[in-house]
């Protein structure tokens, strides 16, 4: 399977093997970073059925995902300003209808990504954890997925099915790693090793060609980030100097160089 090609923006897919590494708060406040270097940003919540950009934004949407595809509103209306100077088109929560990929919401997903990616230089897709098929689906989407893991055992073994899931169904070769919640620096090199050495092992000498990682940054561990989560606001606004605000900055300007 070749990546996704659309007019206009670039489309990457923030993900993880496993709920609770950090990944919606990874994909608003790296919206924030890209936004600060004069990039047009658009966040979109594809975890269609347990959605939570909206809190960690603490936005209140009156139109959601959810009202697009059901043709009650129209995308312009859906999308929202959000703190940090990007956009957001954000999805309801609790939505049963979401939990699996049917093939209306596969074509009104993709239709709503085709109508913004020429408005946007970054449409940074906001999943859903794990590898069920309403994920892999998304993820397809995208030009580039950004995998965000933590130094846990737990996350590592999620991030490794991910990535083989990938690999063996999408044809991915080239995953970025963002390490989140980083005890101390060179963690994300630690990590990003581990996962490439058990990749190399099990995974690669099954494929036409190799998969390889690269490593995004990592985010250190850092109180100004449960203070940010918990009083629902982005970190590069609340604390921009901290050093998981600089890290996450860092990180954009990676994105932006490759």
């Amino acid at each position: 399977m070749t990546e996704p090609t659309r007019a206009g923006a670039r489309i990457s897919a923030v993900t993880s093997g496993k709920g609770g590494v950090g990944k919606t708060f990874v994909a608003a406040n790296l919206a924030a970073a890209l936004a600060r270097q004069g990039q047009r940003v658009l966040v979109l919540d594809a975890d269609l059925g347990l959605a939570n950009l909206d809190v960690a934004l603490n936005l209140y949407p009156k139109i959601t995902l959810h009202d697009v595809f059901t043709g009650k509103s129209t995308l312009a209306d859906a999308i929202l300003p959000a703190p940090g100077g990007f956009s957001v088109l954000l999805a309801g929560s609790g939505m049963v209808e979401y939990s699996r990929m049917t093939p209306e919401v596969r074509e009104q997903l993709q239709r709503v990504i085709d109508e913004v990616a020429p408005r946007y230089d970054h449409v940074l897709l906001d999943t859903g954890a794990g590898i069920s098929d309403v994920v892999l689906y998304t993820v397809s989407l995208a030009r580039e997925i950004i995998v965000v893991v933590t130094p846990e055992p737990t996350s590592l073994t999620d991030a490794y099915a991910t990535i083989k899931v990938l690999a063996q169904t999408q044809g991915r070769r080239a995953l970025g790693v963002l390490v989140n919640q980083a005890r101390r620096p060179g963690d994300g090199r630690i990590v990003r090793h581990q996962l490439q050495s058990v990749i190399d092992r099990y995974v690669n000498p099954g494929l036409d060609s190799p998969v390889r990682l690269d490593l995004l940054g990592e985010l250190p561990t850092d109180p100004a980030v449960r203070e940010a989560v918990l009083k629902r606001q982005l970190m590069l606004e609340k604390s921009p100097g901290c050093p998981a605000a600089l890290a996450m900055v860092a990180v954009a300007t990676r994105m932006l160089a490759r």
